[in-house]
């Protein structure tokens, strides 16, 4: 059966008579056997090779990827939600981003001020532990002034002072030089920042609350007080 459908597929004009393809068919069968068999294996493949082909073809025209279906729209009032949504994100963060700009200056600034503090006053601990060798330089001068009275005049103490003379003022100008520098604090107001009370002492042509005598000298480094003057300060005489 298969062997005429296939000559009848390749004979169309025979395929009405029936005795003529049965004659055919005959003739095949019995002197060419082999031949019929390959036929036949032929056809099985061509049927085999059809029907793959229409399982491919159905599965390449089957329904479409439900991932490839195009995505529905925002509605406009989504959209609009969406937006304003963006808008508070950006102010937002364009609010911390000034504040983050504005908290890296204050550092940056205070960073700043604290270098040039620690160069202006890296050397405060040691000028006022050089402030004290200046102050027995200071007493010793005036020693060696009293001792060299014109009365009696004595060359050796005479040439001391003026040599401690020269050192003391070569070393406020080096004190200068640096910043510090010595306060006067004589017929000012006391001021507590700048001064300490030792005593009080009756005020004669002074105004009560100004300085009248400084037992001890005060000094100021670039304008802060490293030590504070020792002072007797004016008061009213009570009779």
């Amino acid at each position: 059966k298969e062997l005429k459908s296939y000559l009848e597929s390749c004979v169309p004009a025979f395929s009405n008579d029936a005795k003529l393809t049965f004659f055919l068919l005959t003739v095949l069968e019995l002197n060419f056997p082999f031949l019929v068999t390959s036929l036949c294996f032929r056809e099985s493949l061509c049927v085999f090779s059809t029907a793959a082909q229409q399982r491919s073809t159905g599965d390449e025209c089957g329904p479409e990827d439900p991932r490839d279906e195009p995505k529905h729209p925002l509605s406009d009032c989504a959209l609009e939600h969406k937006a304003i949504k963006l808008e508070e994100q950006v102010r937002d963060l364009t609010e911390r981003y000034r504040k983050a700009l504005a908290d890296s200056e204050n550092v940056r600034r205070r960073t700043q001020k604290f270098v040039e503090d620690a160069k202006l006053f890296g050397i405060q601990s040691f000028c006022r532990d050089l402030v004290e060798v200046a102050d027995i330089l200071e007493k010793t001068a005036e020693s060696a002034a009293e001792e060299a009275e014109p009365a009696n005049p004595n060359p050796t103490l005479q040439k001391i002072y003026e040599g401690l003379s020269l050192i003391e003022a070569k070393l406020q100008s080096v004190f200068a030089k640096h910043g510090l520098q010595k306060m006067s604090p004589v017929g000012d107001k006391y001021d507590p920042y700048d001064h300490e009370i030792v005593c009080h002492v009756p005020a004669e042509g002074m105004q009560p609350g100004t300085i009248a005598l400084v037992t001890q000298d005060g000094y100021k480094l670039h304008g802060r007080t490293i030590r504070h003057a020792l002072v007797g300060v004016a008061v009213e005489s009570q009779e």
